[in-house]
């Protein structure tokens, strides 16, 4: 069985509505979501101010303001739930990085007993061996 990290369980455990969240929030927060809404809103305003016969928006474009009051009205929320999530997933994280730190440190400590003890050891054969070569000069 594969060993899986903290991340890829995270992952696992995450429902449909979340996986929604999360995609809609990155496409939301993206430099070519603002392209495309900023070329689409362009071709709505050109089309209304240019469009004598057919005004299906005219000035100051309330469906357009409607339609943006409607995104936003659903997309804070959503964003909102997906930066809930990955503020959960950080604490979770620094939780595991802190346990690893707690644990890498008594590795750390029980090493440095284990090289202190040696040490002694070594020191005490010496101080035996400059007595035996005291005795036997």
């Amino acid at each position: 069985m594969e060993n899986k990290n903290w991340h890829d369980r995270h992952k696992e455990s995450l429902s449909f509505g979340d996986r929604i969240a999360d995609t809609v929030a990155n496409g939301m927060g993206s430099w070519s979501f603002i392209i495309w809404q900023s070329i689409v809103v362009v071709i709505w305003m050109i089309l209304n101010v240019v469009g004598f016969i057919q005004h299906w928006d005219t000035y100051p474009f309330i469906l357009l303001n409607l339609i943006f009051s409607t995104q936003a009205a659903y997309a804070a929320p959503i964003i909102m739930m997906s930066q809930n999530r990955q503020n959960k997933r950080d604490r979770i994280q620094a939780e595991n990085d802190y346990q690893t730190n707690i644990d890498a440190k008594k590795e750390i400590e029980s090493l440095q007993i284990q090289l202190s003890k040696l040490e002694t050891e070594k020191l005490d054969k010496i101080m035996e061996m400059l007595v035996e070569m005291k005795k036997g000069s």
